[in-house]
C-alpha cells in the first residue's frame, strides 16, 4: 500500500468524522447555497491539513472532538482560500472538475469562500479552545499576506529565493505548522512538547509548495494547469530563481527582461521553462526539498518511535515524491 494511503487508512474513522462535521456546519435552509456547497465538497482532494491536526494530536495521546472540529474549521478555512484564489487566478479547473466560479461566476464563487470561512470560525469556536480561534485568526492573516507579498514579488520583480522562501513560509507553510499546533494542543500537549514537531510542519510545508511549483515545468493533465502556467501570471519560482542566481549576467539579462516586462507568449514560456530545466533548476529545488527534510527528520529524534512518528516521516517522503 502506498505511504500516504496507509496514513489515510490509519485515519479513516476520524477524516469520516470530520467531513461529517463539516457537512453539518455548511448545511443552510438555503437551496442554491446548499447545492453550491454540496458540488464543492465531492471534489475534495486528499485532506493532508485536517490529516496533520489528527496525526499531531496521535502523536501527543489522541483524537478528541476537539480535533476533529478544528481540523473540519482548518479544512474548511483551506478550502475558501482556493475558492477566492479561483476567482483571482480565472482558473477554470480544479482537481479536473469546473470551479465555483466556472459553473456559477464570480460572484457566488466570493458568496461561497466568505461562507466557508464563516463557518470555520464556528466550528473553531465549537473547540472551546481560545488558542485554536487565535490560530484561526492569525492563519487568515497569514494566508492573505502570503498572497499579497506574491503580488509584491510579481510587481517589484524580486528575483530571489529570499522573498521566495518567505513568500512560500507565509501562503503554505503557515498552514501546515497551525494544522499541527491545533492538533498538539487538542490533545493537550504543552508548548515545549510539541515545538519540534511545528518547526517539522513548516519545512514540510514549503516542502509541499516547492514540489508543487515544481509541477509547473512539466506537462501533466493529471495536474490540471498547464505547463508555465505560473510564469503566465508573473509568477517566479525556485526552478528559474536558481539557475537566475548562478548563470553570468551576460547570459541571464535577456531573460530577466522578459520577466521585467511581463505579458509572455508561449513560445517565451517555453523557453523560460527550457533554460530552468536544462540548468539544473528542479534538480536544484529537488536537492532543497532533500534539505528540508533532512532538517525535519532530526527535529523528531528526541521523540521516541511510534507509528505516528513514523507516520510523520513518511508524509514528508510522500510530499516530495507525489505525483499531482
Amino acid at each position: 500500500m502506498h505511504q500516504f494511503d496507509e496514513i489515510q487508512s490509519r485515519l479513516a474513522p476520524e477524516l469520516s468524522e470530520m467531513n461529517a462535521i463539516i457537512r453539518e456546519t455548511l448545511a443552510t435552509p438555503n437551496q442554491l447555497m446548499n447545492q453550491v456547497v454540496t458540488g464543492y465538497l465531492q471534489t475534495k482532494g486528499k485532506q493532508i491539513r485536517p490529516l496533520l491536526v489528527m496525526l499531531a494530536a496521535k502523536f501527543f495521546g489522541g483524537v478528541t472532538s476537539d480535533t476533529l472540529y478544528a481540523a473540519a474549521a482548518l479544512e474548511m478555512l483551506h478550502n475558501a482560500s482556493l475558492i477566492h484564489d479561483d476567482v483571482v487566478d480565472e482558473t477554470s479547473l480544479r482537481r479536473g472538475l469546473p470551479t465555483v466560479n466556472t459553473i456559477w461566476g464570480n460572484h457566488m464563487a466570493v458568496l461561497v469562500g466568505d461562507f466557508f470561512v464563516s463557518n470555520a470560525l464556528a466550528a473553531g469556536i465549537r473547540t472551546g479552545h481560545i488558542s485554536v480561534i487565535s490560530a484561526l485568526s492569525d492563519l487568515g492573516k497569514e494566508l492573505s499576506l502570503g498572497e499579497v507579498d506574491q503580488i509584491c514579488n510579481v510587481r517589484e520583480h524580486h528575483l530571489d529565493e529570499e522573498h521566495y522562501i518567505s513568500m512560500i513560509s507565509k501562503k503554505t507553510a503557515s498552514l501546515f505548522l497551525n494544522c499541527v499546533r491545533m492538533g498538539a494542543e487538542t490533545a493537550g500537549a504543552s508548548e515545549k512538547d510539541y515545538a519540534p514537531l511545528v518547526e517539522f510542519a513548516h519545512l514540510l510545508g514549503l516542502a509541499f509548495q516547492i514540489r508543487d511549483d515544481i509541477f509547473d515545468y512539466y506537462n501533466d493533465e493529471r495536474i490540471g494547469k498547464p505547463t508555465g502556467n505560473d510564469l503566465r501570471e508573473g509568477k517566479v519560482t525556485l526552478p528559474l530563481l536558481h539557475v537566475l542566481q548562478i548563470t553570468p549576467a551576460e547570459e541571464v539579462e535577456s531573460y530577466k527582461a522578459l520577466l521585467r516586462r511581463g505579458d509572455l507568449s508561449s513560445e517565451e514560456i517555453e523557453s523560460l521553462v527550457k533554460f530552468a530545466v536544462d540548468n539544473g533548476g528542479v534538480d536544484y529545488a529537488y536537492s532543497y526539498m532533500r534539505g528540508l527534510q533532512e532538517k525535519a527528520t532530526r527535529l523528531l529524534d528526541e521523540y521516541p518511535d511510534s507509528e505516528w512518528k513514523r507516520s510523520f516521516l513518511d508524509l514528508f517522503e510522500f510530499i516530495i515524491n507525489r505525483s499531482k
